[in-house]
């Protein structure tokens, strides 16, 4: 139940979600006025009237937000330490990625900066999990991927260059990105519920996000849903992290008040929109744009991101305001597409319902 009638109207937003089976149910968090202002939950787990009821506090398979809460917070923390020049070739971190082609390949002139801002001209998406069954065999197999535009030239959400950036991370932190991640980003703000690999007993705890009939046959629950990741054993650069309201909270927090981690110069460095002249995205982050998720009232300086499995983050860093929304829309199958409204109408209504505040 949400705590305020101040924000009851975007409580019904997501009610009305839930019984147009968008999602079963959902956490959700606002983070304003340097304060936790709402903290809550609704609906089940799935649309079973005797499923497990969603808590504020429940753990949610982030899908694609973790993008940003690991991968990108730590290129933002290696750049801001000197030890990543965001203009060094993705090839002199991965030589695989460019033996073996031919002269003047584009490839030599991918660069981290590129795979941040999604315009390296790699691929959006590749289903490496039906081809591959290793770590090792699906990263080859992205190494090999071809350049489809030049570097910088074209706006593509690409999956495949955040797996490669993970692992290019990896060698300059000399560990698993994971693990990195666990002790210089996650425990630093106390972001104790968050982790890839949830242990099995957690497993009950977490809602599911598909019955998988095709790839895994089984109920995915506890694990990963993105088979890419799931072949990668469950933690990668693009996919993996299960986090909830309160923790997410502490890392938008961060952002916005930054004095744990990162500096205001950082996060201004990776908020700003990169090439080319269309695309909404920033270094890692996206940013605002037309019919854009976040709604009608986050400002140009704004950075989010958004998961598949119907997970959100926004946060505005004029307004000093964040904005999380977890739920598990891809229940039972991945067919819903109501999200897609919902999303923007529950971020107006939240920003409304702040508008019509007092002011402290």
């Amino acid at each position: 139940m949400v705590e305020t009638p101040q924000f009851a109207a975007a409580a019904r937003v997501l009610e009305q979600a839930i019984a147009a089976h968008a999602f079963p149910g959902c956490a959700f968090g606002l983070h304003a006025n340097n304060q936790v202002l709402l903290h809550s939950a609704l609906g089940r787990q799935t649309y079973e009237p005797t499923s497990p009821a969603i808590t504020p506090e429940t753990l949610y398979d982030i899908a694609s937000v973790t993008k940003v809460v690991i991968t990108t917070a730590t290129a933002m923390l290696l750049h801001q330490r000197g030890i990543l020049d965001l203009d060094t070739p993705l090839g002199e971190f991965l030589p695989g990625f460019v033996v073996g082609r031919k002269p003047g390949t584009p490839a030599r002139h991918v660069l981290i900066r590129h795979l941040l801002a999604h315009n390296s001209g790699l691929p959006s998406y590749v289903k490496f999990f039906e081809q591959h069954t290793t770590p090792l065999g699906l990263l080859r197999a992205a190494l090999e991927l071809p350049i489809e535009a030049p570097p910088g030239t074209r706006a593509e959400y690409s999956d495949p260059g955040f797996i490669l950036l993970g692992k290019a991370l990896e060698v300059l932190t000399h560990e698993p990105l994971s693990q990195w991640a666990y002790r210089e980003i996650l425990a630093p703000l106390a972001m104790s519920a968050s982790c890839f690999c949830p242990r099995p007993q957690q497993h009950p705890a977490i809602p599911p996000t598909e019955d998988d009939t095709w790839f895994r046959h089984r109920i995915i629950q506890g694990e990963v849903q993105d088979e890419n990741a799931s072949v990668l054993h469950g933690a990668a650069g693009h996919a993996g992290l299960f986090s909830n309201v309160p923790d997410l909270l502490r890392f938008a927090d961060e952002i916005l008040s930054p004095n744990k981690l990162f500096t205001a110069e950082t996060i201004a460095i990776f908020s700003q929109r990169q090439p080319p002249h269309n695309s909404s995205r920033a270094l890692g982050w996206d940013t605002p744009s037309e019919n854009s998720s976040s709604g009608d009232y986050f400002s140009h300086n704004s950075i989010g991101h958004l998961g598949y499995a119907g997970t959100s983050l926004w946060i505005d860093r004029e307004a000093k305001i964040a904005i999380v929304l977890l739920t598990n829309r891809t229940w039972p199958d991945r067919q819903s597409q109501l999200i897609k409204t919902v999303r923007p109408a529950f971020h107006n209504a939240i920003r409304e319902a702040l508008d019509q505040s007092p002011s402290p």
